[in-house]
């Protein structure tokens, strides 16, 4: 069902506006503030890297080209290696990128150790059982392992069928959970055997009986339904093949697929992650001033601005039971159980005040057009593009600040923060 919401051009300021300052002249003084980058679409197109990026990251950087401001990365992409990622955007930015600073969308999983001694089923592409070992997963299954052991469950490409009827597999560990990483490049193969894992229990191999409901443990990472590469128009991406996954399993069976968790943007928890290593740059760096502001830089109104907006909520309301209880502790957010894990690596106390989301228009968000003149515009979303378990607020795809590009994002955010 198509759903309308009205997204502003911006709460705040808009390009060439002049934000309030806070105090401070930023020149000797260390940063209260950071930022957290989307990749497509924000810093790149494809492999194409969008010049405001550059322009974006010499006004970041002192004379030595090291940062001045803490900066992660935070993209809903999964398909590589943290430390491949972090060198393509030092390519592509010019200055030295680490892994540290670089969140993928299954990044928080390190996070979800209950899983980590399971038979997992991976799906994706790319380095997809290498992240999942680098995680802490110890006994992971890929889709191509399942496949090879099971070939009857293969049949939609009639070239891969077997030519004759293989001996039958007895000695493949039953699966336990399944863990989504990113679009698969075969979806007819993923869809089909993930259906099979888990109206089988895990157990492909055997005949259907009844079907388990709840079903297995499956976490997904990167809802994002649409992403802008070189192309005119958007791609499809994993949110994509988790409607198609989702449908699927309720046509077969009447029920809702469940997910034990939702990983990747807007997902409070990768927020959440996002803000401890900003602060570990913060501490390694020496810069004593705590971080109090994030900016969230992103072009894709239901990921990046949603997602911001939706922590920028979560840290509201984090402020408000924390002075109600009248001690320092951090209340339960979407997913109970990898925040605790979270707060227990770091100082429990939320000092973080908000997070400001800021829209550009060179990605997925009116990439064709020009910042909208009159604040009071409204532009219209004919169509929820959010993953079904969120559910769909027009408040929270309106962005803070809308502007053109990266570089008027930093540059809104240093008028902000009183930064020369």
């Amino acid at each position: 069902m198509a759903l309308r919401g009205c997204l502003r051009a911006g709460r705040g300021a808009l390009r060439g506006a002049a934000p309030p300052a806070r105090g401070g002249c930023g020149g000797g003084r260390p940063p209260a503030f950071g930022f957290l980058f989307d990749i497509d679409g924000v810093l790149v197109r494809g492999s194409q890297v969008i010049p405001a990026a550059r322009d974006a990251f010499r006004a970041l950087s002192d004379a030595r080209g090291r940062l001045r401001v803490p900066v992660v990365f935070l993209t809903n992409a999964g398909n590589c290696l943290r430390k491949a990622k972090a060198e393509e955007l030092s390519r592509a930015l010019g200055l030295q990128v680490s892994p540290e600073q670089v969140i993928l969308s299954h990044s928080p999983l390190r996070l979800f150790s209950q899983f980590h001694q399971k038979c997992v089923l991976v799906a994706g592409q790319g380095p997809v059982e290498e992240n999942a070992q680098n995680l802490g997963f110890k006994h992971v299954v890929t889709i191509e392992a399942l496949r090879k052991a099971f070939p009857l469950l293969d049949m939609v490409d009639q070239s891969r069928r077997p030519k004759e009827l293989p001996p039958p597999t007895t000695d493949f560990p039953t699966i336990e959970g399944v863990i989504l990483f990113g679009e698969p490049v075969r979806w007819e193969t993923s869809l089909q055997l993930i259906i099979d894992v888990l109206l089988s229990n895990g157990n492909p191999g055997a005949e259907l009986e009844d079907i388990p409901y709840p079903h297995l443990p499956v976490l997904a990472c990167n809802m994002d339904l649409l992403w802008m590469a070189e192309a005119k128009m958007p791609r499809f991406g994993h949110g994509t093949f988790l409607l198609c996954l989702e449908n699927i399993y309720k046509k077969v069976t009447g029920r809702e697929l469940r997910y034990e968790a939702l990983i990747g943007k807007p997902s409070t928890v990768t927020y959440r992650y996002a803000e401890y290593l900003i602060k570990q740059q913060a501490e390694k760096q020496g810069w004593k001033s705590p971080i109090r502001r994030l900016y969230a830089i992103g072009d894709n109104p239901m990921s990046d601005i949603y997602g911001a907006n939706l922590y920028n909520s979560y840290l509201k309301s984090a402020h408000q039971n924390q002075v109600q209880a009248g001690v320092k502790r951090s209340p339960l957010a979407a997913s109970p159980q990898t925040e605790d894990q979270l707060v227990q690596r770091k100082d429990c106390n939320i000092s973080m005040e908000g997070c400001e989301s800021i829209l550009v228009c060179t990605g997925v968000y009116r990439h064709n057009a020009d910042v909208p003149s009159n604040p009071e515009e409204c532009v219209t979303e004919t169509a929820f593009h959010g993953h079904r378990d969120f559910c769909f607020d027009p408040s929270l795809v309106e962005a803070s600040y809308v502007v053109q590009d990266v570089n008027d994002a930093v540059q809104l955010a240093f008028k902000k923060e009183n930064w020369n």
